[in-house]
């Protein structure tokens, strides 16, 4: 996991938001981050869902909050590259 990636916990999904579906995910660095479900944002084949933990890069400070360009589901190899970190 590079440094620009942030782990965090899925809060809720919000099917119907002004520019189509996103997430609301939480992480200890940065609170609250938001990403896109499209295909461009989301790079798995499945959506997540509440309570799921994702890996989350690209983030970019918005007037509204943080957001993310790019997420994906965590790996084991996130959580052993992290665990070495502490």
């Amino acid at each position: 996991m590079t440094t620009n990636e942030y782990i965090a916990t899925v809060e809720k999904i919000i099917q119907n938001g002004k520019h189509g579906p996103y997430a609301v995910a939480r992480c200890e660095e940065l609170d609250s981050i938001t990403f896109s479900l499209d295909r461009k944002v989301w790079k798995e084949d499945d959506l997540p869902e509440p309570g799921m933990i994702v890996v989350l890069s690209k983030v970019r400070k918005k007037r509204a909050g943080w957001r993310a360009l790019v997420g994906r589901h965590i790996t084991p190899s996130d959580k052993a590259t992290s665990s070495s970190k502490e």
